[in-house]
Formats: structure tokens, sequence, C-alpha cells
């Protein structure tokens, strides 16, 4: 196995402690560890309603199974808190996902324990075997333990390496979290399945009788008539179909039911999935209320639930959500897709306005994107609304499926560039990169949230005009104003051309979208020319060959990866086409080669030298020295 520089080495304090607590002992210790985790997100933001699920499970799992032995592999982090906690991480828990503290995620640079990173969902199963088959091979002796929720398995990824279990002839065992949630309400037909065994009161009721007329003399008759009920109330087992012994469902919050259950997986000598039913939020009044809002927090007041903003604010989800929402009324061929963030990338609103035409396929991006290519052939105007990071895992499906057909599929992109404490897994710093160099694709960075609803307005309401497919790419940002001001200001404006904010001499700053305003009043105190650029692609050559004409130096700034990024279609075009006529030196300033860790996004704009006061001393002493950028 590879190994990794952990920060955190082997401490089993906690492991050893909790193995020798009684049953009421671990009940207090799991309302402990929920206060300990409400009051470090309410100050730090993170995966609240999802971890406060996993307490006993965990507990559990770690009476039963030893983490630094076992290979234990978590589907994403948002089930990991009383991991790290329990895994020497329980006082740097505090600096959960500020900048320098410990990852809201599993981390194999974290951690030994962690052992392999997870901030996308769908992961772990894929993992698992592949960590199985290196034990193998190496002839090591362990076991490999894969928690996954229910939410997972609509990942398509998830469910190919589910497939594969029973032929790698693996021995894995797979604990299903259930709890009905991903982020939001799960969909699908394999989430009715689980649901139907969840919600039955019929099975329920049953099991709940035979266990008082039985004994544990005939317990494992008992159980033969738990699968027995299960087949009849629910259909043949999905599971057992595809070779894995299924076992449960348990009750995911009784520590003695998970342990029994857990020592029995871990002797059975084949591929075990174990069905552990858990309530997201459980144990604080108003994450078990509204799961989905207390699934990612920002700061909030733990005594009222009441989250922290600052008031006369929206979000540019916000902002995207309320301005489609507003284009639908008017335009029925407008369809909304997401993969499992209906919430999220702020189409609430749409979703109760026209729930028939929100179209949610739970974590299936690459089903998502394909799904729209299908719509837009029939004529309709397919929006997929999805993060910058998740809209990576339909890569093929973008070329393949839709920029070569050259459909008319609208991508709102939302969290692209630097997002914040999520960090490395969830910045969205490539998506001008891979999407750039896409024939048909068309890239636009809306400079406000007014520029935001005016594009999206403009490319909806002049589709004919507008061809092919378009992404618009904005921040997880806010910004001061009115929602209601900026769809009663909502006008038709070329989402090609870039707006001229200052005007200078020698000097041009061509800022990516968002950043533009951020350099107002270095330009004007320098009297450098500032342009904001609000289409990557296609160049707006008409004013980028009266920049070259007139300035000295071009310095162009974008919140994404300087390989790939826009910097380089201005360099390239600048070489390509106006060397010969004009004398002008482009410097590309953006995010280096590295991945970018956690913390608040202001942090980080200071961090990868994108702040105001960076850059202007850049440029100045470029200008005086010649120093590289």
């Amino acid at each position: 196995m590879q190994e990794f520089n952990a920060i955190f080495g082997e401490d089993k304090t906690l492991i050893e402690k909790i193995r020798k607590m009684d049953y009421e002992e671990l009940r207090s210790f799991a309302q402990e560890i929920r206060k300990y985790m409400i009051d470090v997100t309410s100050v730090n933001g993170g995966h609240l309603a999802s971890n406060l699920g996993t307490v006993e499970l965990t507990l559990a799992l770690y009476r039963v199974f030893d983490p630094y032995e076992d290979y234990v592999i978590w589907d994403t982090g948002h089930q990991t808190y009383t991991h790290k906690l329990l895994t020497g991480r329980w006082d740097a828990f505090k600096t959960l996902r500020t900048f320098g503290g410990i990852s809201g995620f599993t981390n194999v640079f974290e951690a030994k324990v962690d052992r392999f990173g997870a901030g996308h969902v769908g992961t772990s199963i894929a993992a698992a075997l592949g960590v199985e088959k290196a034990l193998k091979l190496q002839n090591k002796k362990a076991n490999v333990v894969v928690v996954i929720g229910d939410g997972a398995l609509t990942s398509g990824q998830a469910l190919e390496a589910l497939n594969q279990v029973k032929a790698q002839d693996s021995k894995i065992k797979i604990i299903l979290n259930s709890n009905g949630m991903s982020i939001s309400k799960n969909v699908g037909g394999l989430s009715q399945v689980l649901e139907a065994l969840r919600t039955s009161k019929i099975y329920i009721t049953i099991k709940e009788k035979l266990k008082k007329g039985f004994n544990e003399a005939v317990e494992f008759e008992l159980k033969k008539i738990r699968e027995v009920l299960k087949v009849a109330l629910i259909g043949e087992d999905f599971f057992e179909s595809i070779g894995l012994k299924h076992f449960g469902p348990v009750d995911g919050h009784d520590v003695r039911s998970l342990e029994e259950a857990l020592r029995q997986v871990k002797d059975y000598p084949y591929p075990t999935i174990l069905t552990v039913f858990t309530i997201k939020g459980k144990g604080y009044y108003f994450s078990e209320q509204n799961p989905t809002k207390f699934h990612g927090v920002d700061k909030f007041d733990p005594d009222s639930g009441i989250f922290e903003k600052p008031e006369g604010t929206y979000s540019y989800s916000e902002v995207f959500g309320t301005t489609l929402t507003k284009i639908a009324s008017q335009d029925d061929k407008v369809v909304a897709l997401t993969a499992a963030m209906p919430d999220g990338t702020g189409l609430s609103q749409f979703s109760k306005q026209f729930p028939e035409r929100v179209v949610d396929l739970g974590i299936t991006e690459q089903s998502v994107v394909t799904y729209a290519g299908g719509l837009a052939t029939m004529g309709f105007k397919p929006v997929v609304a999805i993060y910058s990071t998740f809209l990576q895992r339909a890569y093929d499906q973008i070329i393949h499926d839709i920029a070569l057909q050259n459909l008319d599929v609208l991508f709102a992109i939302d969290r692209a560039g630097l997002v914040g404490t999520d960090g490395p897994t969830h910045h969205g710093v490539f998506d001008i990169a891979y999407l750039k160099l896409i024939p048909n694709m068309k890239i636009l960075t809306p400079l406000d949230g007014q520029d935001l609803a005016n594009m999206l307005w403009t490319v909806l309401k002049e589709r004919d005009k507008y061809k092919g497919p378009i992404a618009i790419r904005y921040p997880r940002d806010v910004e001061f104003g009115n929602l209601e001001e900026i769809c009663g200001k909502i006008e038709i404006a070329d989402p090609f051309k870039w707006q001229l904010l200052a005007e200078g001499k020698e000097v041009a700053l061509l800022a990516v979208g968002v950043l533009a305003k951020k350099y107002l009043d270095i330009a004007r105190a320098n009297g450098w020319s500032l342009i904001g650029v609000r289409s990557v692609k296609p160049l707006d050559e008409d004013m980028l060959e009266k920049i070259f004409e007139t300035h000295k130096y071009v310095f162009t700034i974008e919140e994404g990866a300087e390989l790939g990024g826009f910097g380089e279609s201005v360099a390239r075009k600048y070489l390509r086409d106006y060397a010969d006529n004009y004398e002008c030196k482009v410097q590309v300033i953006g995010i280096r080669d590295e991945f970018i860790p956690h913390g608040a996004r202001d942090e980080l704009i200071r961090y990868v030298g994108l702040d105001s006061t960076n850059i202007e001393q850049l440029i100045k002493k470029y200008m005086m020295k010649g120093v590289r950028l």
C-alpha cells in the first residue's frame, strides 16, 4: 500500500475506551459526541445532519472492527465526524474546515485510518475492491469494510462496483446506512425498495411480536422468518440476487443490536451487505425536522437553529433559481435538471411552482447530462443546474452526447471557483480548462448577480440566436442587494461582450467574472484599464484588439487553473494574430498547478494571490523589475 505522510498517527485511546464501556455509558457518550459536533459546526460550518445520524453506527463499528488493522472505507466524508473523533482527532476537531485545520472529509494525508479520500459520493465500493485485491496480492489478511449511504446507491459508479463484488470473488463487508436521504430526498427504484422495507408497519409489527415469542435458542429460526417476511413484503431481495448475503435491517441507533449484527457479518465468509436504518439529524431537534437544510451548514445559533446571514444579501444560487422560475412562467419549454441537488442549486422555488418540469435523477451526473440532451432533441430548453466539481463526472457525456450534436443545453454551473471550507474536492477551479477545449461549447462568466440574471434571460429568451451548449459559471458567494430589484431590471444583453469597468493607459487587467469588480479601486488609483470578462469562450475579439493596440501590458486574472485557462486563450490569440502588429506583453494570473486546501473563501483568494492587494503589488513589481509572475 502507498504510504502517505499523515499528520495524525496511530491513537487507539478512545477506541480502547469505548470497547470497555457498557451500553448506558455508550448512550451518554453518543450524546456528548453530538453536542460537540453541534458546537463546532455552529461556528465552523460543516455537514451536520448526516454525521449526527452515524454516531452509534461508528461506535458499534469500532467496537467490532479495528480501523488501524482493518480497512474501513467511508463513502464521502458526510458520515465521518465520529470516525475522526475516535481516531486521534478529538482536540483537532475544533479546527474542522478552518484554514490549516482538519478536513471535513476523509483525507489520506491527514490520518492513516482515512484509507481513501472521499469528497464525492459513490467511490467506496470500487476503492474497497481495489484495496482487497492488493491485500490478496500481498498475502495479507484484513477485513475490508465499506460504509455507504443509500443516497450513494443512486450513483452509477456505486452500482457498477456493486455489480462486480461477486465476480471479483470478494469478501468485503458493506454497511448500507439507509436514512432515505442523500442531501435531499432520495429518488429512483432502489430507494423505493429500501423505503418500503423501512416503513413497512406490517414487517415491523410482526418482527416485534416474533421477538417477544422467541428466546435466544430459536434466534436462528427467527432470522430465517425475517428473511421470508422481507421477500413477501417487498419482493425479491436485490442484493441477494447479485450475490451478496443481505443482513438486517438493524436499528442504526441501537449500539447493542448493531454490534451483534456487525459481529455476525464479520465472521461471514462471503460478501455481505448489512442494512442499517438511521435518522438523518438524529438527536438535534432542528436537524431532525429539516435534515436537508442542516445537511451542509454555515454558522448558526445552536439554541435556535437560526442561520447567520448578513442582512440584505442574496446568493448567486438564489439569483439563478429566482430568475429561472420567472423565465419558466413565460416559457413552458424550460425544464430544470438536477443530480440530487434541488435545494443546493437554488431550484426550491422552481420545484414548488413547476414540479412537472423539474427532473431529479439522483447522484447520476452522467445520466442527467444525457437526459438533457434527449430533451433538447425534442425542442425543449433544458437547464442542467450542477456544481462545477460534480460536472467533472459527466465529461464524456458533455463531449459525446451534447457538444458533438451541438444540442441546446444550458449548464448552470454553481460553485465555480474557490468554494471555501469544503476544500479541494469541491473547488470549481477546473471548469474553464476542461470545457474550453470542447468544440461548440460557449462559456459565460457574469460579473455580478444582475449580470447572471441578464445572461439567463437572454440565452433562454433568444435560444434560436444563441445555439448549442452554453455554460454559465458563477461562485458560491453572496452579494448585497435585493432579488426583487434584480428581477425587475432583467434585460436582454449580449452575453459575449466584455465590459469596460475602468479606462486607463499602459496596463489593462482582464478579470474573469465576479473577480473583476474586486480590482476597481486599484485600477482607478493607478490609472489602469479594467475589463470585466463576461465571456471566456468566445473571446470578445473587438475589445481584445483595442486592448492590444492601446496597452503595453495585459494581465489576465481568473479564479481558475492557469493551465488551459482563459489567460492561455488570450496569450495564444495575441501570439497568433496580433504579435506582428502590436507590441504588448501578456501575463497570465490564475491558480497554479496545485490543489487548494480548505478555508474561508476570502482566505483562499488571498492564499492563491488573487486579492487586490497582491495583484497590485505583483503588477508593479513586474513593471518595475520584470519579475516573473
